[in-house]
Formats: C-alpha cells, structure tokens, sequence
C-alpha cells in the first residue's frame, strides 16, 4: 500500500500550559485509523528523567517516530543535564539534517517546569509567546480555549483539563481520556 492510500493515523492533542509556577501537560488517549477509533487509551504524555532531571515530554504523529525522538532527546539530555533549550536545539538540528531522521512525522512538547518548547520536524524549536503549547489535530482547538482562560484564576491543570475537553468535543480525533503530568522549575 503507497502512502498516499494509506489512510494515516490521527487522533492527538496535546497541549502544555505554563502559570502558577508550574507547567502541565496533558494528551488525550485517542488513536485512530482513517475514519476507525483503533485505542482509546493512549499514553502520548511521558515524564523522563535523565540524569536525575526531570523532563516531561508529549507527542504527537507517529508512535514508533515518536519514540525514536524520545530516546533521542533523552539522550541529549545525558549529555547537556539540565539544559532543555540546548538538548532540545541539538534534537532540532540532527532532525533537520540526518537523512534518518528527517522521515520522521512526529511533533513534541517538552518542559522542565521552567522552559516550554515545541519541537518540529522541520528544525523549529517554538517557545510559546502567551505560556500555551498546543500540537496534533485538536491542537489549535486546546490553544485558542487555553488561551481564552489564561487570564481566570484556574490552575494550570485546570486550564489544561478544559481546554482538552474542548478540544475533545469539536475535534473527532481528540477524545477526553487524558493523561495529565506536572512539573514545577
């Protein structure tokens, strides 16, 4: 089957919001087929810890390619402790330029409870401006909620939580089985 007929997978938003002193997090757990929910309980929001500092990271785009980013942020992490921007920047660029790598159709978010990032395929390493990152299918749905709510005395998990369910009624490929991390700097 090309990839062209294939029908692809879909069925993730996941979004990171900063205030409060911390930063949460949260995916929903939906995968799916084409038109088919295939696993409605997903984990696409994962703490890692290298070098003994905590990093929470969530994808978004293909679980095997995801996991391949995964393992090599985790591994720039090693060798930079405690320096996401750096890590992140070093993923961003192998990305960008190993002929590998560049196949992969994945999209993350990262935090170490101080920095928030976006990191892309095509090099980018996006730091929100108004402390919300959003990516995947229901990801602009998340951000333009989250955003709305920036300014109510909701906590970030709070802001976080509604903004998916949001999200999670207008997009089809969104559901609300979510998967909520937290960190504080």
């Amino acid at each position: 089957m090309s990839k062209d007929s294939f029908p692809g997978w879909h069925g993730t938003t996941i979004i990171g919001v900063r205030k409060g002193g911390e930063v949460v997090v949260a995916g929903d757990g939906q995968v799916s087929l084409g038109q088919t929910v295939i696993k409605g309980t997903a984990r696409k929001v994962r703490r890692l810890s290298p070098g003994g500092h905590d990093v929470v990271a969530g994808f978004a785009g293909s679980t095997a390619d995801a996991f391949t980013l995964l393992e090599r942020l985790e591994s720039k992490l090693e060798a930079t402790p405690g320096q996401l921007a750096r890590a992140a920047i070093e993923l961003a660029k192998d990305w960008r330029t190993d002929k590998y790598l560049q196949k992969l159709e994945a999209m993350l978010i990262v935090t170490d409870g101080t920095d928030l990032f976006v990191i892309t395929g095509a090099g980018d390493v996006l730091e929100p401006e108004h402390d919300v990152a959003a990516i995947g299918s229901g990801g602009n749905f998340a951000l333009a909620a989250a955003r709305a709510l920036m300014d109510s005395d909701l906590s970030a998990e709070d802001i976080a939580r509604k903004a998916m369910a949001i999200a999670a009624d207008i997009c089809v490929y969104t559901n609300g089985n979510l998967k909520v991390e937290r960190i504080k700097p």
